[in-house]
C-alpha cells in the first residue's frame, strides 16, 4: 500500500437498492456532494428468474432496464467529473445491457467517455448438465435434494460471484462495471480492493470492505427508510439522502449522506441495516472473505456519521452459491374487502363460502391460503380474533400444477360480491389473475467449476 493511498478517502455512494428503487437516487447521489463511485444495486433472486423470462421472448432483453435510465442521469458526472458506476444490472445478458448504455451515450453525445467493463461467467444454465454429469449435485441447501428431480424445470441458475473481476475491469480503465449476478456486497468492495491495493488474502480488510457493501446495499434503508428506531421523527424522508460510505485505506469507514437531504444517519439505522439477512453473525459468507459481524464496532462520528471499524474477516470457503429458480405451477391470489359490523364474520364466513364451492367443484391444490388482513394477518394469534376490526381484507391465494383448475378458482371469487355476505367492497380489480410460480433453489457449487471473465466495451 503507497504512503498516497494511506491518507486517501474512497467515497462510495449507494443509489439503488432493488429494481424498482428510486429513480432520482443516482442523480441526487452524483450532484449533491463528491462522491468517487456510484453502486446500484439492481438483482434479487427473483429478478433473475424475470429477466430469464424477458431474454426468452426478446434475446436482446434481459437486464435491469431503469439502469438505463439511471446511467442517462449521471453521464455528466461519469464523462466530465470521473464518477464511477459499478451495477449488477446485467442481469443475465450484461452484454445486451452494455450495448444499451452505449447507444444512450451515443444519444447523449458522451459515447467516447464511456468505457465498460462487461463481467460474465456466473450465467450457469446452458453448463448445468454438465456440470451434474461432472459430479456436482446442486443439492437445495434446505432439503438436501439434488436438482435431478427439479431439472426438467429450471428457468435460471446464477452463481454469485465476488469482487475479484470488477477489480479486474477497474483496472483495465473501466468507467462503468457491469456484472450479472455478482454478490451485492462486492459492487462496494471492489473499488474499495482497487483504490487502496489491498491483497486478496487481507482478510480484516476484505471484510471491511463487504460490511461496508451491506450497509450501503439496500439503499436508503440504512439511511432512515424502512427504519422502526424513533421513525416518526425522521426528519423530511420525501427527501431522503441515500448512505455513502467515506473509506480508509486501514479498513476503517464512516457512513454518511449528502448534506441538506432528508432522513437521518445514525448508529440504530446503521445497527438495523447490519442486522438485514445477516444469517450467522460469526460468519457472514462471501466468495471474497468470511466476516465477523461480532466483530464490527460502531461510534457516532457527528451529525449523520457512524463510524465504522475494528471489523476482522477469515478466509472464504471453497463454494460459490448458486441462485437457481425453476418453475412450480400456478397460483391466483384475489380479495374482498368487509366493512363494520361484524367485518371479521362476514370475511370468514366468505372464506368458508368459498372453500365448499372449490371443493362442491372438485378443484385440487396444492396448498390454499387464506389471510385476514387488518385483523390477524400480521401477527396472527398475537393480534387476537379480529372481532372489533372495523374493516378486514379477506385475501385468499391458492397454488397447484393444474393451470386449468387455478383459472376457475379466478373465477369463483368475485360472484361473492352478490351472491355472499354484506358490506362487501374493494372488487374493482376484478377477476384475480392467474400467473406462473417461480420457485428458489439454493445450492452449493466448487468454485473452481466456475470461471469469470472481463469484456472492456466502448
Amino acid at each position: 500500500m503507497s504512503q498516497e493511498s494511506k491518507g486517501r478517502v474512497v467515497r462510495v455512494a449507494s443509489g439503488q437498492g432493488f429494481w424498482g428503487d428510486w429513480l432520482e437516487a443516482p442523480r441526487r447521489q452524483v450532484e449533491g456532494g463528491q462522491v468517487d463511485y456510484l453502486m446500484l444495486d439492481y438483482l434479487a433472486e427473483v429478478t433473475m428468474s424475470i429477466v430469464q423470462k424477458q431474454k426468452e421472448r426478446d434475446p436482446r432483453m434481459g437486464y435491469a432496464r431503469d439502469f438505463v435510465g439511471a446511467m442517462e442521469s449521471v453521464f455528466p458526472a461519469v464523462a466530465e467529473r470521473g464518477v464511477k458506476v459499478i451495477a449488477n444490472a446485467g442481469g443475465v445478458n450484461p452484454n445486451a445491457c452494455a450495448e444499451a448504455v452505449l447507444e444512450a451515450a451515443s444519444k447523449h453525445g458522451v459515447r467516447g467517455k464511456i468505457r465498460i467493463g462487461v463481467v460474465t461467467g456466473d450465467d450457469v444454465l446452458d453448463r448445468l448438465d454438465e456440470l451434474m454429469a461432472a459430479g456436482h449435485e446442486l443439492r437445495n441447501m434446505d432439503t438436501d435434494e439434488p436438482l435431478s428431480t427439479i431439472r426438467d424445470r429450471v428457468l435460471s441458475a446464477n452463481a454469485y460471484i465476488g469482487s475479484t473481476p470488477i477489480v479486474e475491469a477497474l483496472q483495465r480503465g473501466a468507467n462503468v462495471v457491469v456484472t450479472g449476478r455478482s454478490t451485492d456486497t462486492a459492487l462496494t468492495m471492489a473499488p474499495l480492493r482497487h483504490e487502496f491495493g489491498w491483497a486478496a488474502d487481507d482478510w480484516d480488510k476484505l471484510a471491511s470492505g463487504i460490511v461496508a457493501g451491506h450497509i450501503l446495499e439496500c439503499g436508503a434503508q440504512s439511511s432512515g427508510g424502512n427504519c422502526l428506531y424513533d421513525w416518526r421523527n425522521i426528519p423530511d424522508l420525501a427527501n431522503v439522502g441515500y448512505p455513502i460510505a467515506e473509506a480508509n485505506a486501514d479498513g476503517s469507514f464512516v457512513i454518511t449522506k449528502h448534506p441538506g437531504t432528508g432522513g437521518r444517519v445514525n448508529v440504530p439505522s446503521v445497527t438495523e441495516q447490519l442486522v438485514y439477512e445477516m444469517g450467522d453473525p460469526n460468519s457472514y459468507i462471501t466468495p471474497d472473505v468470511v466476516a465477523d459481524f461480532t466483530s464490527i464496532r460502531l461510534q457516532a462520528d457527528g451529525e449523520n456519521r457512524v463510524r465504522v471499524h475494528g471489523i476482522t474477516g477469515g478466509a472464504p470457503t471453497p463454494f460459490l452459491k448458486v441462485s437457481i429458480a425453476y418453475r412450480s405451477g400456478y397460483k391466483a391470489v384475489g380479495t374482498l374487502v368487509y366493512g363494520w359490523p361484524d367485518a371479521m364474520e362476514k370475511a370468514e364466513l366468505a372464506d368458508r363460502v368459498l372453500r365448499e364451492r372449490l371443493d362442491r367443484l372438485g378443484l385440487k391444490f396444492d396448498q390454499v391460503l387464506s389471510e385476514f388482513v387488518g385483523a390477524t394477518s400480521t401477527h396472527g394469534s398475537l393480534a387476537g380474533d379480529g372481532r372489533s376490526a372495523p374493516e378486514v381484507q379477506y385475501r385468499i391465494g391458492v397454488r397447484g400444477g393444474d393451470k386449468a383448475a387455478v383459472e376457475r378458482f379466478a373465477r369463483e371469487i368475485v360472484p361473492l360480491v352478490l351472491n355472499g355476505p354484506p358490506s362487501v367492497t374493494g372488487f374493482a380489480g376484478g377477476r384475480p389473475k392467474v400467473e406462473e410460480i417461480v420457485a428458489y433453489w439454493p445450492a452449493l457449487l466448487d468454485k473452481r467449476a466456475v470461471s469469470t471473465s472481463v469484456a472492456i466495451v466502448e
